[in-house]
C-alpha cells in the first residue's frame, strides 16, 4: 500500500495529460476517445480508493498511510487519511464516474471540458489527504481554478459574472486564511498538521489598537480560517455566490459543486478551526450556532419562492449546510458524528438532484418550474427517483437525509436546546418547498404541448441516478458503514479536545 494515498491523488492528474497529448483532433471520434478516457481514469482512481478502504484500520484513530518527503528541500510533501478524511476521498472519488457519465452529452470543447474536470479531482481529493497546512492551501486554493473555467466556459448565459463572483468570494477568504498560516508557521516553527494539532496557541486575552482579543491569538487565527471556510461552506450571509453559480454552472460542475466543494468548508473546521483554537471555538460557539440557524430558516423562506428548479435546489443546500456547523460546533460526539454523516449524505442527495434537473434541461432547455407540470404520465421512472430524492432531502426517516439532520440537532440541543428546536423548523420548511417543487413538477395533468414528446431517463441517466438513489435508501436504513468508519477518530478527537 506504499504511495497509494500519491496515486489516488494524482492519476486524474495523469488522465488530463494522456488526454490533452494523445487525443489529438476536434471530431466526434475524438471526443468520444476522450470521454473514455477521462471515464476509465475515474473508475480506476475509485477502485484504487476502495482498495485503500478496505486495508483502512477503522478501529485506529491514527493518520494512515502517511507519505513523507522534502520536496525541492524545503516544501513539506506529507499525505495521510484518518476516518473523517477517507470517507470523503470515497466520496470524491465515487462521484467522478457519474460526473463523466453525466457529461457524455457535451459537444463544447469536449477536451478541455474533461481535463478541467480530472485536474479538479485530483486538486479535490489533495485537499483531503493534505497532512501539512501549506500543502492544504495549494490544493485548497487551486481548486478555484477548474472551477472558474468550468463555470466561465461551459456555463449560461451569465457565466463570466457568476464565476467571477464565485473566484473572488473565495480567494478573498483564503488570503485571510494564508495569513493565519504564516502566522502559526511563526509561531509554532512547523507546517505539519499532525504537529499543529497537538500545539497550543496563546488563549490569553489581550488588547490591540485598543480592541480587546478574547481567547488571545487564537480569536485571530480562527477568524482568519473562518473566513475562508465560512465561504466555501457556505454559510451564512457569505452564502450568495451559491446560488449565482450553480443556476450558470453546467450539470457536472453543479454536481462536483454541491457535493464536494462545498465540504471543504466543513472539513476545514474539523480539520484546522475546533482543534486548534478550541477555546477560540467555545468563545464564537453561540455566534455560529445563531448564523446557523438563520442560514437553515431564512434560506429555506427563500427556496420557497424560487422559480428556478436549480437556484431552489442551490438555497436548499446552504440551509442543509447549516446543520453540518449546528453539528460541528456542538462539539461533541452525537453533533460531530452527525455534521460528518450529512456531508456524505447531502453530497449524495444533492448531487442527484442537480443531475436530475439536467434531465428535463437537456430536453426541454429550461429550468423554469412552471415550464413543466405531469411529467409522471411521461417519465415514470423520472418521478419515482424524483420522489426518493425529495423526501431524502426533506430528511424523511428511512432514508439517509435523516440520520445526519437528527444527530446534528441531537448534538446542538445538548449544549443549546432553543437553537436544536430553531433547527428543526427548517426540518418542517424543507418538507414546504420539496414537495411543493415535487408538485409542481410531477403531479397534475400533461398540458404543456412539449412534454407530450419528452421521454424518461435513459439507460445512461440510469446509471448516474440508480446508484445514487440505493446509496441514500441503504444508508438511510443502515448507517453504521459511514459511522463506524469515523466513530474511533471522532471519539480520540474530543478527547483530545478536553
Amino acid at each position: 500500500m506504499d504511495y497509494i494515498l500519491s496515486l489516488i491523488t494524482f492519476l486524474p492528474l495523469l488522465g488530463a495529460v494522456i488526454i490533452g497529448l494523445f487525443v489529438q483532433g476536434s471530431d466526434a471520434q475524438s471526443s468520444e476517445n476522450a470521454k473514455r478516457v477521462s471515464l476509465i481514469t475515474s473508475i480506476v482512481v475509485f477502485l484504487l480508493s476502495l482498495v485503500m478502504f478496505s486495508e483502512f484500520d477503522k478501529n485506529s484513530s491514527n493518520f494512515q498511510f502517511v507519505e513523507e518527503f522534502l520536496w525541492l528541500g524545503f516544501f513539506n510533501y506529507k499525505l495521510g487519511v484518518d476516518g473523517i478524511s477517507v470517507i470523503l476521498i470515497l466520496l470524491t472519488t465515487g462521484m467522478m464516474p457519474l460526473v463523466f457519465l453525466s457529461s457524455w452529452t457535451t459537444n463544447k470543447r469536449v477536451k478541455e471540458y474533461l481535463i478541467s474536470f480530472l485536474i479538479l479531482e485530483t486538486l479535490m481529493v489533495g485537499v483531503f489527504v493534505s497532512l501539512d497546512m501549506f500543502l492544504f492551501y495549494v490544493f485548497f486554493e487551486a481548486g478555484l481554478i477548474p472551477m472558474f473555467l468550468i463555470i466561465g466556459i461551459w456555463g449560461g448565459k451569465e457565466r463570466v459574472f457568476a464565476s467571477f463572483k464565485f473566484f473572488l468570494y473565495t480567494l478573498l477568504g483564503s488570503i485571510l486564511m494564508l495569513i493565519a498560516m504564516i502566522i502559526m508557521w511563526d509561531i509554532s516553527g512547523t507546517t505539519d498538521i499532525t504537529k499543529l494539532l497537538n500545539y497550543e496557541f496563546e488563549s490569553e486575552p489581550f488588547y490591540i489598537l485598543g480592541f480587546y482579543i478574547p481567547s488571545g491569538i487564537q480569536t485571530l487565527l480562527w477568524l482568519g480560517f473562518f473566513a475562508s471556510f465560512a465561504v466555501k461552506l457556505p454559510m451564512f450571509p457569505v452564502h450568495t455566490w451559491l446560488p449565482d453559480a450553480h443556476v450558470q454552472a453546467p450539470t457536472s460542475g453543479s454536481v462536483l459543486l454541491a457535493a464536494i466543494l462545498l465540504k471543504m468548508g466543513g472539513y476545514g473546521f474539523i480539520r484546522f478551526s475546533i482543534p486548534m483554537f478550541y477555546d477560540a471555538s467555545l468563545y464564537f460557539q453561540s455566534l455560529i450556532f445563531i448564523l446557523s440557524v438563520i442560514a437553515i430558516i431564512y434560506t429555506s423562506l427563500v427556496a420557497l419562492v424560487q422559480t428556478d428548479m436549480k437556484k431552489l435546489i442551490a438555497y436548499s443546500s446552504v440551509a442543509h449546510m447549516g446543520f453540518v456547523t449546528i453539528g460541528l460546533f456542538s462539539i461533541n460526539q452525537q453533533g460531530i458524528d452527525g455534521a460528518i454523516f450529512q456531508m456524505v449524505s447531502h453530497g449524495l442527495i444533492s448531487a442527484a438532484l442537480f443531475l436530475v434537473v439536467g434531465v428535463v434541461y437537456e430536453r426541454t432547455h429550461t429550468r423554469e418550474i412552471l415550464a413543466f407540470g405531469g411529467l409522471i404520465r411521461r417519465m415514470p421512472n423520472y418521478a419515482m427517483v424524483f420522489m426518493v430524492l425529495t423526501l431524502a432531502n426533506v430528511g424523511l426517516p428511512g432514508t439517509s437525509g435523516f440520520i445526519g439532520e437528527f444527530l446534528s440537532l441531537l448534538g446542538a440541543f445538548q449544549v443549546g436546546p432553543i437553537y436544536a428546536i430553531l433547527g428543526a423548523v427548517g426540518v418542517i420548511l424543507s418538507a414546504c418547498y420539496g414537495l411543493l417543487l415535487y408538485k409542481k413538477v410531477i403531479l397534475g395533468e400533461l398540458i404543456k404541448e412539449n412534454l407530450k414528446r419528452i421521454n424518461d431517463i435513459s439507460l445512461r441517466e440510469k446509471f448516474c441516478l440508480y446508484p445514487l438513489v440505493l446509496l441514500i435508501i441503504f444508508f438511510g436504513i443502515y448507517p453504521k458503514p459511514i459511522i463506524e468508519t469515523y466513530s474511533a477518530t471522532v471519539s480520540n478527537y474530543l478527547q483530545m479536545l478536553n
